[in-house]
């Protein structure tokens, strides 16, 4: 083994350790500026455009950050490759064919090392949201069940059974299909990500959207399972508040009546939502 071939591993080693420590860092700046946009999403009621231009320039920032860890990423990988090249070539011959009847004798493995080499390329707070939705298994959610070409959105409350990390995919049930379907079977329907909203969890209050009065909302009719587009009336006093809010189409004897929904069952409206 010559001199040269060890210093560049050694190379190779150093300049590994120094991106991870690096992608360290930009790991706890990215979950800095989450919590500051959490502090500033409560602070939006009380001044609106002072916080909103405050969130629009942290959102930029956030999004510099998420391209940084990326080629971080990414540059760790191509060390990563290239040190294991380094490796493969200071080996006897007899042991890498060895090594590579192991990983051959074996399909699992094989497997396994190739997940394993995927691992990287996400970023942290990438795997966290995906273990998120996973986590939504058995939870009720807001899902648009319409296809792409449709006029409309329909959006229900549906149940999670499923959410695939591969495909990115959610598999839920709709549980009361309602009485004027041809089939009163409840049904199911595998959805992408875009499809489904989360509902604010009763259990967290520190983690629940405010929406002040004005803001369009997507929100529960009362005594259905189907979400529609609807105006905050006024803003609540508490988080465990019900909303009070107004019902596009609604209209009884002239003007929209005020109805009253759980916060629990009241989501952000999504952009170019139809209804």
């Amino acid at each position: 083994m010559s001199s040269p071939d060890i210093a560049g591993i050694l190379d190779s080693s150093k300049e590994l350790d120094r991106l991870r420590k690096e992608q360290e860092d930009v790991l706890i700046e990215i979950n800095k500026m989450h919590k500051k946009l959490i502090s500033y999403k409560l602070r939006m009621v009380l001044s609106p455009e002072v916080v909103e231009k405050a969130g629009d320039s942290s959102l930029s920032k956030l999004k510099m950050l998420y391209i940084q860890a990326k080629e971080l990423s990414e540059s760790e990988v191509s060390i990563s490759s290239q040190l294991l090249g380094q490796l493969d070539a200071l080996m006897p011959s007899g042991t890498q064919g060895q090594h590579r009847r192991r990983i051959e004798g074996s399909e699992q493995k094989k497997k396994r090392v190739k997940a394993d080499s995927e691992v990287p390329r996400l970023s942290p707070s990438r795997r966290s949201h995906l273990e998120s939705l996973a986590s939504l298994k058995g939870e009720q959610v807001a899902a648009r069940i319409t296809q792409e070409n449709s006029g409309k959105d329909e959006w229900f409350v549906v149940k999670v059974i499923h959410f695939d990390k591969e495909t990115r995919e959610f598999e839920v049930l709709d549980e009361d299909p309602g009485e004027d379907e041809e089939s009163t079977l409840q049904r199911k329907y595998k959805l992408p990500m875009s499809h489904i909203i989360p509902f604010p969890k009763r259990s967290d209050l520190s983690n629940i959207p405010d929406f002040p009065s004005g803001r369009h909302v997507l929100a529960v009719y009362p005594e259905t399972t189907a979400l529609y587009k609807a105006t905050v009336y006024q803003t609540r006093k508490r988080k465990i508040d019900d909303y009070v809010v107004q019902f596009e189409d609604d209209e009884e004897d002239g003007s929209l009546p005020k109805r009253l929904v759980p916060f629990h069952r009241v989501v952000a409206l999504p952009d170019g939502c139809r209804q």
